[in-house]
């Protein structure tokens, strides 16, 4: 991976302004940190939340907390706990993602 030039930087989440998203169910909140191409978001699911759309962008995420379901257009089903990460390309299998608890999440993309 190659990371494209910028300066050391924190970031204060609690500074970000979370966008709300809507899912066929449920809320997804985003605080979105961009830098050069990279995404990095915070983001949180609320208990019932159910994607609207199948994703094809690559992530990789780690949960902080809660658990979320992600399912493939194939088929596959996938849990993903606290402390658990997945990853995966731009491009490659397209999921979809649901939490029955909710979840908050880091996202890199």
């Amino acid at each position: 991976m190659q990371l494209a030039s910028f300066p050391f930087q924190t970031t204060d989440w609690s500074s970000i302004e979370a966008e709300e998203h809507t899912g066929t169910t449920g809320k997804a909140y985003w605080k979105i940190f961009q830098m050069n191409d990279i995404r990095i978001r915070q983001v949180e699911y609320t208990a019932g939340y159910q994607a609207d759309h199948w994703c094809s962008k690559g992530h990789i995420i780690f949960c902080i907390e809660g658990e979320m379901e992600t399912v493939l257009q194939d088929g596959r089903r996938f849990v993903l706990k606290q402390g658990m990460t997945y990853q995966v390309g731009d491009n490659n299998e397209a999921h979809c993602t649901k939490s029955k608890t909710g979840c908050k999440l880091f996202i890199v993309d």
